[in-house]
């Protein structure tokens, strides 16, 4: 996400290494980089405008901090000021309200709008523990009453038929109706979108926002059209009483832009990031994280409550026994891969590690490929289970037979039990004292809902990132 912003970014403090100060001139060439940075990830102009004056200003006057270098100071300017530009604190959701809170989407076709609300509709379910309903006020398009009730039963909320010989006036209202009888917490309306802003849907929109009287006005906009998306939610915003905005499709958009520009231009929060296809692709926006990835430094933050949500922990415990025991096999390393996998895959986890974003994408590929991670996964599922525990089983034919199985090589098959082996002497040397104390913390975590701090174990789990891991 945001890769190509990221990169030249990085190369426009380059102009501050090895300097011993900050003066006029060497800050003037810094900046010179941020401007160019900020160009080519199609920064509205206007914003650009703002940032660098603002960052200017302030850089001449700076201070450089005890233990920082002209550098690190320059980078923490940058952040600070970039953190404030794109909205400096996460605003959530607002649903303080008699239920059902009626939360309204609006968009252009083709934006993401009908997926965000399933997404949406996941989040507020799995997250906030909230009973969901969700209706189609899309008039035009049979196909997106539906799409969205595909998406209702794929994440598993309540949906509410409507027909496109009905008003969306009149389907909202029977829906919100429908909400208040079966005590649903949150009630989402999808609306109909348009190729582009016209008169008669903004007419449309604004008497279906007074009729229906909503307490979030969420505005769909996809990323990947820059400064576009930035205008485009503008337009909106000024005929309709916005309360944020869902930023799809930022996975696919390595310039960031729109991000950057949103806020600015609207004046309306960024609450949510579209961050793929799947429905639990949905993070809320947190400026200052956003920030320290497209500078470098990582997101433990967001990272340790991904791992909290989606982490087995009973596997983990279970696969940390067998550690303990010496007994770690295959079905154990495809259960790690999966739940890697489960995460985005490694390239997404070594992207919130701080100094990882910035590696190239060679590098890290290297570590583990996650399209790599799937033709493990499949060899092992190839393997029967005696083999999966007993590798010294796996000659000639049977490797065959699962490289057959699997859609592989038999030199694929080879290079996994190779790794596993590694893998293995790494569990050993892990094992004893280490090991005891990640799981007396795994215990502790079960009732505190927290994570282990692998960081005071004197390294981390084998095979996720130190320069012996087989991945």
């Amino acid at each position: 996400m945001f890769d190509n912003l990221s990169d030249r970014l990085s190369n426009s403090f380059k102009a501050l290494q090895g300097k011993n100060k900050l003066s006029e001139a060497n800050i003037k060439d810094a900046i010179r980089e941020v401007r160019r940075s900020l160009l080519e990830a199609d920064v509205a102009l206007e914003v650009i405008k703002i940032f660098i004056e603002k960052v200017q200003t302030k850089a001449l006057g700076f201070k450089v901090g005890e233990g920082l270098n002209p550098s690190q100071a320059f980078i923490k300017l940058v952040e600070t000021e970039l953190t404030q530009i794109i909205g400096g604190e996460n605003e959530s959701l607002n649903l303080a309200t008699q239920a059902p809170a009626v939360v309204m989407v609006a968009g252009l076709q083709g934006a993401g709008k009908t997926t965000s609300i399933a997404k949406l509709a996941r989040f507020l379910k799995e997250r906030e523990k909230k009973k969901v309903l969700v209706v189609s006020a899309d008039v035009y398009r049979p196909a997106a009453i539906e799409q969205l009730k595909i998406l209702a039963e794929q994440v598993d909320v309540d949906f509410f038929p409507s027909s496109i010989s009905d008003k969306p006036e009149k389907i909202v209202a029977e829906a919100k109706k429908h909400a208040q009888r079966q005590f649903h917490d949150v009630l989402l309306v999808d609306t109909a979108g348009r190729l582009h802003v016209d008169e008669q849907m903004m007419a449309e929109i604004q008497a279906l926002q007074k009729t229906v009287n909503p307490i979030e006005t969420l505005f769909v906009v996809d990323s990947m059209t820059g400064q576009d998306a930035a205008h485009t939610a503008k337009a909106f915003a000024d005929a309709l009483p916005l309360t944020g905005v869902i930023l799809t499709k930022t996975d696919g958009d390595a310039r960031g832009g729109a991000a950057l520009s949103v806020r600015h231009i609207t004046g309306k929060p960024i609450k949510f990031l579209g961050v793929g296809e799947k429905t639990d692709a949905l993070e809320p926006f947190h400026p200052d994280r956003i920030v320290s990835r497209l500078l470098g430094m990582g997101d433990v933050l967001s990272l340790v409550e991904e791992i909290s949500r989606k982490v087995d922990q009973k596997k983990a415990m279970k696969s940390a026994q067998k550690i303990i025991k010496g007994r770690f096999d295959l079905g154990d390393m495809r259960d790690q891969l999966l739940q890697m996998q489960q995460m985005g895959g490694m390239s997404a986890l070594m992207d919130k590690l701080p100094g990882m974003g910035n590696l190239p994408q060679s590098v890290k590929n290297q570590v583990i490929g996650d399209s790599e991670s799937t033709f493990m996964v499949a060899i092992i599922n190839s393997m029967t289970v005696k083999e999966r525990t007993h590798i010294n089983l796996i000659k000639g034919s049977r490797k065959k037979r699962i490289a057959n199985g699997s859609g592989t090589s038999v030199q694929q098959v080879n290079k996994l039990l190779k790794q596993f082996e590694k893998m293995q002497k790494g569990m050993k040397k892990m094992g004893g004292g280490k090991m005891k104390k990640m799981m007396e913390q795994m215990g502790q975590m079960q009732g505190e809902g927290g994570m282990p701090d692998f960081s005071k174990m004197g390294g981390g789990l084998p095979g996720l990132g130190s320069k012996k891991s087989p991945f």
